[in-house]
């Protein structure tokens, strides 16, 4: 565990990159349209994307499934496009609604940690013993998703409790904004799919 400090400061850069902002940009659409006092359904939701994405980085750096970097790159922006959709349409978060997103969260952090793996991969490079690195780097990534939840939370409950944007408004605005960026870099990634 010497490497620990090491590899958790790779986990909570690489999640704060902002050369790497798909990442960011979906935490940001799972957790925007929510408010402090929705503190439990956010946190259920972080837990179901960090499930997701730890299974499958765990499961590509043993090499136990194998990674088509082109498409997961393409089915990266293709999560942050739906989650964004799925935020304008659902005015009301109804209970069968929100496992809903639960599920989608514990899918979509599935093909995210997918994305994390080519990376984890390349620093990695051919060491042996690697559970100890994953782990630190995966501890490393929950604690930079985190400052972004934080940071989102703090955000969204200063311009609807201070400066008094309606909680819709608000949702309608960053989730719309997610969409058009998410949307540009999935065609984009498209394109490079089909060459």
């Amino acid at each position: 565990m010497q490497d620990f400090p090491l590899y958790f400061q790779l986990g909570w850069r690489h999640i704060l990159d902002w050369q790497g902002y798909d990442h960011i940009l979906f935490v940001i659409a799972l957790c925007g349209i929510y408010t402090v006092t929705d503190w439990k359904k956010v946190l259920i939701l972080v837990t179901a994307f960090t499930v997701g994405h730890s299974v499958t980085l765990a499961l590509s750096i043993f090499k136990v499934i194998s990674v088509n970097t082109p498409l997961i790159e393409f089915l990266i922006p293709v999560t942050i496009l739906i989650t964004a959709v799925s935020n304008i349409i659902s005015k009301k978060q109804k209970p069968k609604g929100q496992k809903f997103k639960y599920g989608l969260a514990l899918f979509f952090g599935l093909i995210h940690g997918l994305g994390f793996s080519n990376y984890l991969k390349s620093l990695l490079g051919k060491s042996s013993n690697i559970t100890a690195e994953l782990f630190a780097f995966n501890v490393g990534l929950e604690v930079g998703q985190l400052l972004i939840v934080v940071s989102i939370l703090t955000l969204s409950f200063i311009l609807i409790w201070f400066v008094k944007i309606k909680r819709w408004g608000w949702n309608f605005f960053l989730s719309s904004a997610i969409f058009g960026i998410s949307f540009v870099m999935a065609a984009e990634r498209f394109s490079a799919l089909l060459a």
